[in-house]
This record gives C-alpha cells, sequence and structure tokens, in this order.
C-alpha cells in the first residue's frame, strides 16, 4: 500500500465528491488538484486559462504536478493531468491511482458549467471528444479502473478502500 490515494477521472467524475468521502474515513487530508493549482498561482483556473492561455496553463499544471510532495492524502488532480506523463509517473510514485471510471451520458449530465469550469479545450473540441480524448489515457495509468455507475459517493469509497486493501 502506497502513501496517498490519487483519483482520475473526467471532470464530473466524483474525484472530489469521493475524496472527501475517502478523506472522512481514512483521516487522511484531500489535496484537490484545482485548488492545489490555484493555491500555487494565487488566483481560479479560468482566471489562468483566460490571462495567460492554455500553453501556460498546461506548463504550469504538469510541474506542479510533477513536484508534489504529500504523504497520507486523498489526492484529485484536475482531470488533465494524464496529458503529464512525468507528473503521472510522479503521482504513480508516491500513490494508489484509482480511475473513477463514469461513462459519458453520465459526465455530461453532471457538468453544467463548462465555461467556468477552467477545462482546459482545444479549437472546436467537445466535451465529447475531450471525453473520447482522455478515457484511453486515464485507463492508461490506472491502477484500478472503477466502474462507478449508479454508485454512491459512500460505495465508491467503499469499494477504493476494500480494493486498496484498508482496514473497515
Amino acid at each position: 500500500m502506497k502513501k496517498n490515494i490519487v483519483l482520475i477521472g473526467m471532470p464530473g467524475s466524483g474525484k472530489t465528491t469521493v475524496g472527501k468521502e475517502l478523506s472522512r474515513r481514512t483521516g487522511m487530508p484531500q489535496a484537490d488538484g484545482d485548488h492545489i493549482i490555484e493555491d500555487a498561482e494565487g488566483r481560479k483556473l479560468q482566471e489562468i486559462l483566460d490571462t495567460d492561455g492554455i500553453e501556460y496553463f498546461k506548463t504550469m499544471e504538469g510541474r506542479i504536478l510533477a513536484n508534489l510532495t504529500y504523504e497520507n492524502y486523498v489526492i484529485s488532480p484536475g482531470g488533465s493531468a494524464v496529458y503529464y506523463p512525468e507528473a503521472m509517473a510522479h503521482l504513480s510514485e508516491i500513490g494508489d491511482i484509482v480511475y473513477l471510471n463514469v461513462r459519458f451520458p453520465e459526465i455530461q449530465k453532471r457538468v453544467t458549467n463548462l465555461d467556468s469550469r477552467g477545462i482546459v479545450f482545444k479549437p472546436n473540441q467537445t466535451f465529447e471528444d475531450l471525453y473520447n480524448e482522455r478515457t484511453p489515457l486515464y485507463e492508461k495509468y490506472a491502477e484500478i479502473n472503477l466502474i462507478t455507475e449508479g454508485m454512491t459517493a459512500e460505495e465508491t469509497a467503499d469499494k477504493i478502500l476494500k480494493l486498496l486493501g484498508y482496514q473497515a
């Protein structure tokens, strides 16, 4: 068992909600990727994107994730973390990577604030295109690929803790 639990998945997959539940059950603090970046930069994700652009955002996000030094945390990096092989290798070294796998129709229902959420899109890319681009990367980096469809945050946390060998 590694020192951290790392949750990856699309925006709307439940990383923050399940992370809070895991934090509550394990006593491990939660580190939400969006907040990690906002704290490091001193501003909101959308402001970073609007002011400095996608290339700056991606360089900065990859660098921050590749240098995390957390121990005994539940870490929920942003959905774009899988674009940075160096960051994902580091996260795998310091934690067990769990992919919260949710099908696109459910993700689409959950995410209603696309314009203000700080999601990095390529020109003319749809949310579904982004989902289809990222899914193979989530599957590549996941040590556990957990299909969470129909599960509550509590049930998802139970399953993760069981799969990782935590005592109830």
